[in-house]
């Protein structure tokens, strides 16, 4: 098993701006981190850099404690697996899983042990005489997976696996690759990914890198932590807006006031106010701010929740009321979405056996500790007393 440091890695291509950009990063032993980020953030790159496949143009890569800047990919202890499967089509399964232990001169007897343990763990025993193009793209992807096993490396790296598979299978692939890594506890693990579903299901750790169209922050990390905590306490509006689907709600408003007890603010178009439990010290009366609250806390009136034993007052919470415009309904829940002065997207969550329809007019309301404020940097306003963020089901 081996630790993973990156410290302030950059990468550039010729005199152009870099892709990534000062990045420092300790992934643990044992440990699963995903790498998300939209399409072209650089994700990929950075794996490539832990991996060898690239140079890095400026700062320190260590594994196990050891500088591997100018360790070849070879010798780096790593196992990778790409988002092509990458397989020699002339041969078989069984030889696709044992080419790179022929190449380390690893002998037979060793080689048929660790293939077909290898094998038995992946339900890929009765394909090993079969050739690639008479594997499913599922099958092949646990061939690739194979292969990377039998070198029991300390690291293993995933490129963007999944994304040649359909929705069935990608579940199934992802459900396999999460109990591999119960099952080599031993090694750790960098997983490329753009799905945020897969980096919710699967990552100990998330890396969410900025979007290539913030040229000022491109090749950067937005926020690294738990799942649940880029998704309760997003560090930032671009945070915010890639974690979680439907997206979280943005509505523009301004700062009424600051006090001890928070921030109240106004939402522009129907002057709603309500006083959020955060940290506004820097924020000035007028000052125009984001509001920000997720689908699911955002609910009809009868299905409104407030924390046990805390009574409503008039500042815990937000009411709203809009016309709605369209209903999805998903089956065990629906998607409202309501009319919203300006334009912006503006969608509740409902239980699925709702009666509402477009053109009904439906009162809301938000609990105002689970909603955020982003001032005009972008950046989120700290609570004033943070909660405890629910735990990650195992």
């Amino acid at each position: 098993m081996a630790s993973i440091s990156l410290r302030g890695v950059q990468k550039a291509y010729g005199d152009n701006a870099p892709v990534i950009r000062n990045v420092d990063l300790e992934i643990g032993k044992n440990e699963f981190c995903v790498f998300l980020g939209p399409s072209g953030c650089g994700k990929s790159t950075l794996l490539r850099m832990i991996a060898g496949l690239e140079d890095v143009s400026d700062g320190d890569v260590s594994i196990g404690g050891k500088l591997v800047n100018d360790v070849s990919a070879a010798q780096r202890g790593v196992a990778m697996v790409f988002q092509s499967y990458a397989l020699f089509p002339h041969m078989t399964v069984y030889e696709n899983m044992a080419f790179g232990l022929k190449l380390a001169k690893t002998p037979k007897a060793e080689i048929d042990r660790k293939v077909r343990e290898a094998a038995r763990i992946l339900q890929l025993e009765a394909l090993l005489e079969r050739h690639p193009k008479a594997l499913s793209g599922g099958q092949r992807q646990r061939v690739a997976i194979g292969r990377a096993i039998v070198r029991e490396p300390g690291v293993f790296l995933f490129d963007e696996p999944l994304s040649n598979l359909d929705a069935t299978l990608r579940g199934q692939t992802r459900i396999e690759i999460a109990r591999l890594h119960k099952q080599f506890a031993e090694a750790s693990v960098v997983y490329v990914t753009h799905d945020q579903i897969e980096a919710m299901t699967l990552a100990d750790k998330i890396v969410l890198l900025h979007s290539g169209q913030d040229t000022e922050r491109y090749g950067s990390i937005a926020q690294v932590g738990a799942p649940l905590e880029l998704y309760h306490r997003p560090a930032s509006r671009f945070v915010a807006g890639f974690i979680g689907s439907p997206r979280m709600n943005f509505l523009a408003a301004k700062v009424a006031s600051v006090d001890a007890d928070g921030v109240r603010i106004a939402l522009d178009g129907n002057g709603e106010t309500v006083r959020l439990p955060l940290q506004g010290d820097a924020l000035a009366a007028g000052a125009p701010v984001t509001f920000g609250v997720r689908p699911e806390h955002l609910e009809p009136v009868a299905g409104a929740k407030l924390p046990e034993n805390r009574p409503a007052s008039a500042d815990e919470s937000l009411t709203l009321s809009r016309k709605v415009t369209l209903v999805e309904a998903l089956g065990e829940h629906s998607y409202v979405h309501l009319d919203q002065p300006g334009g912006a997207a503006l969608i509740a969550k409902a239980p699925g056996d709702t009666r509402l329809a477009p053109g009904d007019t439906v009162q809301l309301r938000a609990n105002a500790a689970a909603c955020h404020l982003f001032a005009q940097d972008g950046f989120a306003l700290a609570p004033l007393a943070p909660a405890e963020i629910p735990a990650q089901r195992a």
